[in-house]
């Protein structure tokens, strides 16, 4: 596919709160400039949400070990004065920020969240760590500083080459660090159903003061939970409300916003976010008034960065399912050092989604080296069968018959794996 270099803007108009993140306009912005887009984000957010098949990866007993995932990340620091060109000690703050956000260690859990949702809360099992190999295989500190034009326009070029080109998305998390023009928003980051359209703006883009916990983070938004925030959305998460100023009961908003919610089961329905730091219980933005009221607190809503401290077990289980979907790449990086897999892990970390399927699935395969599929119906019979030739490889079966369907991939005439799909 051709890489698509699309630049977006960030829309002015919208109010103070709904300006904290961009991930709604960003939407909306792909689904009318990428072809095909909306109907493709709409089927992979119904496979991350519910996937048809459990995930291999994240399938375990009680008596398995975690498999806490590591994820390179390399900061792109665009400066326009010597101000904006923040230290590594801001960006390292940021880095033991998610660290402790996504393993659940941050010392405000306790504090911040109600003791009657502390049994929600999760350990989402994710690691980020500074990379230590650039894409060529070279040593580097992942961090690139670069400086721009004053007339440089962050949340439309950040992904240019008048801001700085990414790194592979399928082995890195590229965060871009600058100045938006808009004084009162704070970052953005793109959903995993991207990937297969090489979106090259894939990753988060934020504010310098709203990065990190020292250096110019500036208050209310100074202890690095806008990267948490923004940095769920690329893992597949919605806010809580699902769309501002819906009235609750509305479970179709239109074709495009199809949900009043984040489709979450554990996280309470609310109509709008939150702000400032509500006291608890509140019922201000709920569906259904409770004692316990909404969970504000977390991570995916909009209150101060003080006042938000944790993710849930269901907003964890989205998290993985994406990362055996659409990220799966992401697993076997070695973009902070050597992190191999087994081959057997290797040919596991093959990938089929979405699942069920209307017309196009993907097969990724960031580990094993794949060259064909075979898709077979439910009575043995080859119905196609197609060369594989990158990471992300889209299959189309739009012609064949609704049912259920077996593949059996190889690489140069070797078995690696079966699965199944459905098309709907």
């Amino acid at each position: 596919m051709k890489k698509l270099l699309i630049a977006f803007t960030v829309l002015l108009s919208l109010p103070a709160f709904s300006q904290r993140c961009g991930n709604d306009a960003l939407l909306e912005h792909l689904k009318n400039t990428i072809p095909g887009f909306e109907a493709r984000h709409h089927e992979m957010m119904d496979y991350i949400f519910n996937p048809e098949t459990p995930q291999t990866l994240f399938n375990r007993n009680p008596q398995q070990p975690h498999i806490v995932v590591t994820i390179p990340v390399v900061f792109h620091v665009l400066y326009k004065n010597s101000f904006q060109n923040i230290s590594d000690a801001q960006i390292l703050s940021q880095l033991t920020v998610l660290n402790n956000d996504y393993r659940k260690l941050n010392a405000d859990f306790n504090t911040v969240v109600p003791a009657v949702f502390r049994p929600l809360g999760a350990d989402v099992e994710i690691v980020f760590c500074k990379a230590t190999k650039d894409p060529n295989g070279n040593a580097t500190t992942g961090i690139i500083r670069k400086a721009v034009a004053s007339t440089f326009v962050l949340e439309n070029d950040y992904f240019s080459a008048a801001g700085d080109l990414p790194w592979d998305h399928d082995k890195y998390l590229n965060i871009w660090i600058g100045r938006f023009t808009n004084p009162n928003y704070l970052g953005q980051a793109t959903p995993p159903s991207v990937l297969e359209f090489n979106y090259q703006g894939d990753g988060l883009c934020i504010g310098d003061q709203f990065t990190g916990t020292t250096g110019t983070a500036t208050a209310p938004y100074n202890k690095g939970r806008t990267a948490t925030h923004e940095i769920g959305h690329y893992f597949g998460l919605l806010h809580p409300w699902g769309a501002d100023g819906v009235t609750c009961g509305h479970p179709y908003i239109n074709e495009w916003t199809p949900y009043n919610d984040d489709r979450v089961a554990d996280t309470p329905e609310t109509n709008n976010p939150y702000s400032g730091c509500p006291t608890f219980p509140s019922n201000l933005h709920a569906c259904t008034t409770t004692s316990t009221g909404s969970m504000f607190m977390n991570y995916m809503d909009y209150v101060n960065d003080a006042c938000m401290a944790f993710f849930t077990l269901g907003q964890k289980t989205v998290m993985q399912n994406t990362l055996a979907g659409p990220r799966v790449s992401l697993l076997t990086s070695n973009g902070c050092g050597t992190l191999g897999l087994s081959e057997f892990e290797a040919n596991q970390a093959i990938s089929v989604y979405p699942n069920p399927v209307a017309k196009d699935f993907m097969i990724s395969s960031p580990q094993s080296e794949i060259d064909e599929v075979e898709i077979y119906n439910a009575i043995g019979q080859i119905v196609k069968t197609q060369k594989l030739k990158q990471t992300n490889n889209l299959i189309n079966i739009e012609e064949l018959a609704s049912g259920t369907y077996y593949l059996r991939i190889y690489s140069q005439g070797k078995f690696l794996k079966s699965d199944k799909i459905i098309k709907k």
